[in-house]
């Protein structure tokens, strides 16, 4: 089943057309991975499926609703999450508390029940801070919820967003390069942790520089050249793909690299 689909998307800044007609779609339970040389266009396309820019033509469906042009907490309301390249974390709050962020769109909000504290937000706390120990525990940080953000290394710190944006519930998660930065030891957890969320059932697109890990994981890739599709499919298809050599080494790299 289709959950997300990206049809004929494309951006231009001024004169520069950063995403050019770029289609894809990803179906439930698949790790997608978006691939391309500095200056692609990957979190450019990120941000327009996630509703950060507004793009110039095109259209994106979530579960076959066109949901193209809508504000993120519109679309985290209809199934989509993401995290970001940069952490994103409240580093003065608990691991467990930044998780409880991310389960806002679960809770009811009453103004009254809040100012008056009464039984019910109490019962609601306690249940919002269940959940976000449950989604900690997925990403291995059960025994890390009561430490502050800013004290967690930085591969916990990368699960830790992971959590909040699962805490949603989404339907579809955006990971900006999750592994960013990370040690091979943290890179593994990272590994093992989207095939996990994928496992769910959950759509996972993931921007990712590391292309041990994106090989490894992805049931697609697209690779993304200079804001055009330049082509997609298995990660078979993609390693051995000449196109792909050339737009990451140029064209006497690409001749030195088949002579290899």
């Amino acid at each position: 089943m289709t959950i997300l689909a990206v049809n004929d998307i494309e951006i231009a800044f001024g004169v520069l057309k950063a995403i050019d007609g770029v289609s894809f779609a990803v179906d439930a339970g698949q790790i997608f991975s978006i691939i391309g040389p500095n200056g692609a266009g990957k979190t450019t396309l990120f941000n327009v499926i996630s509703g950060m820019y507004r793009a110039n033509h095109g259209r994106v469906e979530l579960s076959g609703e066109d949901v193209t042009g809508l504000v993120p907490d519109a679309l985290a309301a209809r199934g989509m999450s993401r995290t970001f390249q940069n952490l994103q974390i409240f580093q003065r709050m608990t691991a467990a508390e930044n998780v409880m962020v991310g389960r806002h769109l679960q809770e009811n909000c009453n103004l009254l029940a809040d100012l008056f504290r009464l039984p019910s937000v109490t019962r609601q706390n306690r249940a919002t801070r269940e959940a976000a120990l449950t989604f900690l525990d997925q990403v291995g940080l059960r025994d890390s919820a009561d430490t502050l953000a800013g004290s967690l290394s930085y591969g916990a710190c990368k699960r830790l967003e992971i959590a909040r944006a699962l805490a949603a519930e989404p339907r579809v998660l955006l990971l900006d390069e999750p592994a960013a930065g990370c040690n091979s030891v943290e890179t593994e957890e990272i590994d093992r942790l989207i095939c996990r969320v994928a496992g769910k059932g959950i759509a996972v697109v993931l921007v990712e520089h590391d292309m041990k890990l994106v090989m490894k994981i992805s049931n697609r890739i697209l690779v993304l050249d200079r804001g055009r599709a330049l082509i997609e499919g298995s990660p078979r298809e993609v390693r051995d793909s000449p196109a792909v050599l050339e737009a990451y080494l140029g064209k006497h790299g690409a001749r030195e690299a088949g002579r290899a």
